[in-house]
């Protein structure tokens, strides 16, 4: 029987690689270093960016109109005073989990298929954890007096308030985004000097000289590469699982019923992981298709973030069926009723249709002919997406809308202004994704190239 095995293995892994075979050092090095490179700016691409760069727009509206009116154009009330600002908030910095994840966690399991993916995956977080820091910023009314949230010496002798979630917030997620950042920027130092040596043009050659900080690729540059890389990665591990468990300590910390849980951790960073590869695979599909990068993006690596969230998906599965069973099994009279209130109150559609994107449909995933299907995965990330927003809705606005006083109960209404800024944010992060696919290698050429058989023949004999 073991013997089966462990024959099918390197037969399914031959079958299902994580590079087609045909490729020389050179050829992988041309094909993404063209995408950088190239002139000729496919049409599609201008079109997807104008859109996004309308959204832009948008999101500048609804900046202007808050800055001039203020916080009152939101749909917040009383005692709904947490809204659409910590939805997307959440629903961002989870976006964000996946790239350091791929890049971080997998790399220390020397996991290969990473490799087509974590570079886009990794600016993916970067630009999801820029629109997640608009939100807290904006939502303390005043943004233009943000520094106070920091800790620095002023005259008057005042510190911040170091037991406030929202502190955790500041220290947490600028922590996240400069070690993200760093990662990224270190990962991409050997490939911007490819394109140095390949650019035509004097002005590419001078930016992307200039960000290679004077790589020459010497057995010394990539010893010191390869130290930073990997302390780097040892990092950024226990702060994937960091960010998001602060995050849901804003809840958590409350007394609130259906935020003071403390399933909650465990919870939120099984729902970012899961939101994080949805998002992943929303833009690989798509970008494979239309860059002719299905040999580097394979279905092995659809088919393996497939899984992931697959089983990411089962514990946020577990998480709710906790939140229902413990809010029986408690004894405790509010927590009951938050628990039927979310069920058959007045956002009940927002509950089911959230059990319908994250629970049920996800379970097409165990079938083997969905996850090879590559329109199905686009659609179930799509849902999933979609879900993960739902779920922050509902954890928010139905466990406020109706507290311990029925006489504050009240509807919350999001306005055109909520609205904008969420669509804005879209618009934002696929802007920044269009200009990184144009200008950037959007997979790691010298990391890609250690796939090769003949790189792995020479390891041996080193």
């Amino acid at each position: 029987m073991s013997t089966n095995i462990e024959q099918e293995k390197p037969q399914e892994l031959t079958q299902n690689p994580v590079l087609q075979p045909g490729y020389t050092f050179g050829s992988i090095t041309d094909k993404i270093s063209h995408l950088a490179l190239t002139r000729k700016t496919p049409i599609g691409w201008f079109i997807g960016f104008g859109i996004s760069f309308a959204l832009v727009m948008l999101l500048l509206y609804a900046l202007a109109v808050l800055f001039l009116k203020g916080t009152g154009v939101w749909g917040n009330n009383n005692p709904v005073g947490w809204a659409f600002d910590i939805i997307n908030f959440v629903w961002w910095i989870g976006i964000g989990h996946a790239g350091t994840l791929i890049s971080a966690i997998l790399l220390l399991f020397r996991q290969k298929w990473r490799t087509s993916i974590n570079r886009f995956a990794e600016a993916m977080t970067l630009f999801a954890v820029a629109c997640a820091g608009l939100y807290p910023a904006l939502h303390t009314g005043r943004p233009w007096l943000d520094y106070w949230l920091f800790p620095y010496p002023n005259t008057m002798g005042m510190w911040p308030n170091f037991r406030s979630p929202l502190l955790w917030d500041v220290f947490a997620v600028s922590t996240y985004a400069t070690v993200s950042a760093l990662f990224w920027f270190v990962g991409l130092i050997p490939d911007l000097a490819t394109l140095r040596d390949r650019a035509k043009s004097k002005t590419a050659r001078v930016i992307y000289g200039t960000l290679a900080m004077g790589w020459r690729g010497s057995a010394r540059h990539w010893h010191r590469y390869e130290t930073a890389y990997l302390l780097l990665a040892g990092l950024s591990t226990p702060l994937v699982l960091s960010v998001h468990t602060i995050v849901s300590f804003d809840f958590a910390v409350g007394i609130i019923p259906g935020w003071h849980a403390t399933v909650f951790p465990p919870y939120f960073v099984a729902g970012a992981i899961y939101a994080g590869f949805a998002m992943v695979l929303t833009i690989s599909i798509p970008l494979r298709k239309y860059y002719g990068l299905e040999d580097f993006i394979t279905m092995r690596h659809l088919r393996n973030m497939a899984k992931i969230m697959l089983a990411t998906g089962l514990i946020v599965c577990y998480g709710y069926m906790m939140e229902a069973f413990m809010a029986y099994y408690s004894g405790n009279e509010y927590e009951r009723f938050m628990i039927l209130n979310r069920m058959t109150g007045p956002y009940g559609w927002s509950y089911w249709l959230l059990i319908l994107c994250n629970a049920l449909v996800p379970q097409v995933l165990w079938f083997r002919k969905a996850r090879h299907s590559v329109p199905i995965l686009f659609v179930v990330s799509l849902v999933v997406s979609a879900g993960m927003w739902l779920e922050r809705f509902v954890i928010i606005v139905t466990s406020l809308h109706r507290d311990f006083l029925p006489s504050s109960w009240a509807i919350y209404k999001p306005t055109h202004v909520d609205f904008s800024m969420f669509i804005g944010t879209i618009g934002l992060f696929a802007a920044l994704m269009f200009l990184f696919v144009r200008f950037v290698p959007v997979i790691s050429i010298f990391e890609m190239r250690t796939l090769l058989p003949e790189s792995k023949v020479k390891e041996e004999h080193a």
